[in-house]
């Protein structure tokens, strides 16, 4: 069911659908791991992320689909922003429990919706992206944010066996296979942002003392950025018109016809 004509509107989110998981292990640690040293000092990172490209996204309503306990939507300019949480215990902003890839909401709808890391705790990534595309208005925009596995990140959850912990408990997804994903369903690339170049140590002195890294990271080590940021925007296909039959016989006759002429025959007067 599409929206209606007469934007803008409020979007169904009171409907409640079946949880992703009854409060799920992988989202629970998350939220937890985001009150470490190493979880807060990403948070600021994605949080300056997200105010460098969050106001420059424009419309009636934003959708975060993935709790978190920091808000991050708050740099919007959007003044309808509400969050979808995704199992029973979700964080305070949360004012719906759905399953990502089954939203209680109308299609072509949303003009942004930002996903905080829900695809790595998701069993269906790939579906989350379909309804993402669903409820998105033509040249709406998503957000996604990942982890990426090329980075120390990804090297401490292969390496040093912390797959049992979070957030290395979740399914760390390629930029690649994200981009092509997104192609695939219609979507165009705009924007690939990268921050996090610290590596996941848990004393925060630590981390104080290589923050010159994430200048030098970003300048010359970019793709081994911890967290990677995808903009990408709804393409809308153009209508092409179809000829109806009557017109394409019409063409056809009159390219046979003979060609009229001002000019009289002899012996006319």
């Amino acid at each position: 069911m599409d929206a209606p004509a007469g934007r803008p509107y409020r979007p169904r989110v009171t409907a409640v659908h079946p949880p992703l998981a009854p409060s799920d292990p992988g989202l629970a640690g998350l939220r937890a791991w985001y009150h470490t040293p190493p979880g807060e000092c990403v948070a600021q990172l994605e949080r300056a992320l997200l105010r460098d490209v969050l106001p420059d996204l424009f419309g009636y309503h934003l959708l975060q689909v993935g709790d978190s306990v920091y808000d991050l939507t708050e740099s919007s300019r959007i003044s309808h922003r509400f969050v979808v949480g995704l199992d029973e215990v979700p964080s305070e902003p949360a004012r719906a429990i759905a399953r990502p890839d089954a939203l209680p909401i109308l299609a072509n709808s949303i003009d942004v919706v930002l996903l905080p890391h829900t695809l790595e705790f998701s069993p269906n990534p790939h579906g989350i992206l379909r309804e993402v595309e669903r409820v998105l208005i033509g040249e709406g925009h998503v957000l996604i944010l990942g982890f990426n596995p090329w980075s120390l990140f990804g090297f401490s959850r292969r390496m040093l066996g912390w797959r049992g912990r979070a957030p290395w408990n979740g399914t760390f997804l390629g930029l690649a296979r994200v981009k092509d994903w997104l192609k695939l369903l219609g979507f165009e690339i705009e924007h690939v942002l990268r921050t996090s170049f610290r590596p996941p140590m848990a004393q925060a002195r630590w981390l104080t003392r290589l923050e010159f890294l994430e200048g030098m990271g970003g300048h010359f080590w970019p793709v081994l950025g911890n967290v990677y940021a995808v903009l990408a925007r709804k393409r809308l296909e153009s209508v092409r018109p179809i000829r109806s039959a009557w017109m394409m016989r019409r063409r056809v006759a009159a390219r046979g016809a003979i060609e009229p002429t001002a000019r009289r025959p002899e012996g006319w007067r």
